[in-house]
């Protein structure tokens, strides 16, 4: 009898890479398909989809890869736990880019076999992805490398200090409430629309940043979020006591750094924050962990321009120690447990973001399995 083979997605924009995927997994046995419901995709991505999901499945079950497909009822990153429960595969099959600890966690449970694809294109055709072909739009996320806080007063009012950003370029379509600007980066969609603009960075840094903060706003987001769109490649920005907009900006260029960071910085994905999360809730804001947060930061700042893989690794943990001491709300039990499973195997971890959830990132000398790599914008050159 046939193995039962499990697959789940969005499948948006059906393309020859979504087939290949099918193709690959049916080569293991009778493939069965989840597919995520629009409420879930929205939740997720914090946009509507092209294809509604009645359009999608029709498509998907038309497929001859394809045994059975269905609309998954759950939601968030594990929409599909329920029917993977009554279908009992043999084996869940995953893109690199969607394996998460919870999933492997889920199957270890149920005695499920997780089988990785490397996402090999047919011969002949190019690599596809939904992301790529979306990519009319290409204005960038970020990630703070270190310090971050520092950019809100209420922080830097007890010790100054510098927060580190890097320009990410958007071949992945990170999902919503994760850490990594979506928010800022939609008010950038919607008043640059396809990609930044040419122009003096800071002026376009300072529009985006009053666009999302308009007056009378309650909670004002850090200014890192947007100089961290808009100024491509290292950025360190240096706050001053209680304000919200850095005094310098020194930004860094040189090829080297940026590949030393391009090699060593690994994404896994966790669940996104919940809807109702507040890191404020819980604060601890005192000038020790102040201080502390900044001279991490100027650890990984000298450690990035040494490419010194062992205190990059070193004084990054260390500013999310200093992070976590201050907003211990940040790292949930679901994070502590993927730090405890990843933690002989990289040099140290943060955060993308505020915490609760989304994406932990970890600097490592060798590549870290089914994580996800990043490409950090790069100056335009003439």
């Amino acid at each position: 009898m046939p193995k039962k083979v499990f697959v789940s997605g969005c499948f948006d924009l059906l393309h020859s890479g979504h087939v290949a995927f099918f193709e690959e997994a049916a080569t293991h046995g009778d493939l069965y398909v989840g597919v995520g419901s629009d409420r879930t995709i929205n939740d997720l991505k914090g946009r509507r989809t092209i294809n509604g999901e009645r359009e999608r499945l029709y498509m998907i079950s038309s497929l001859r890869f394809v045994k059975e497909a269905w609309i998954n009822q759950g939601s968030g990153l594990l929409d599909f736990e329920d029917e993977l429960r009554r279908l009992k595969p043999d084996i869940f099959f995953v893109n690199e880019d969607g394996y998460t600890p919870d999933k492997k966690r889920l199957c270890d449970e149920l005695g499920v076999e997780l089988i990785v694809s490397k996402r090999v294109p047919v011969a002949g055709l190019p690599p596809r992805s939904t992301t790529e072909l979306r990519s009319e739009c290409r204005i960038p996320y970020r990630l703070d490398l270190a310090g971050g806080w520092l950019d809100q007063p209420y922080v830097s009012k007890h010790w100054p200090g510098p927060v580190l950003t890097i320009s990410i370029e958007p071949d992945l379509e990170f999902n919503d409430r994760s850490g990594m600007s979506s928010s800022t980066r939609r008010k950038a969609i919607e008043l640059w629309h396809t990609d930044i603009p040419e122009g003096d960075p800071h002026l376009l840094a300072r529009t985006l940043f009053c666009l999302e903060n308009p007056p009378g706003t309650t909670y004002v987001s850090g200014s890192q979020d947007a100089i961290g769109i808009v100024f491509p490649g290292l950025n360190r920005l240096d706050y001053p006591s209680g304000d919200y907009w850095p005094e310098k900006i020194t930004p860094v260029h040189d090829p080297e750094v940026l590949d030393f960071i391009e090699e060593h910085l690994w994404f896994i994905t966790l669940p996104p924050r919940a809807g109702d999360f507040n890191v404020l809730d819980q604060t601890n804001i005192t000038v020790e962990g102040a201080r502390a947060l900044a001279e991490a930061a100027d650890g990984v700042w000298e450690a990035l321009l040494k490419r010194d893989i062992s205190a990059f690794g070193r004084f990054y943990r260390v500013s999310f120690e200093a992070q976590v001491a201050m907003f211990p709300l940040m790292k949930s039990a679901v994070v502590s447990e993927t730090i405890d499973h990843y933690r002989n195997q990289a040099l140290g971890w943060k955060l993308a973001g505020a915490g609760g959830g989304g994406y932990l990132a970890l600097v490592s000398e060798k590549p870290v399995e089914n994580a996800i790599k990043i490409r950090i914008r790069r100056r335009r050159t003439v």
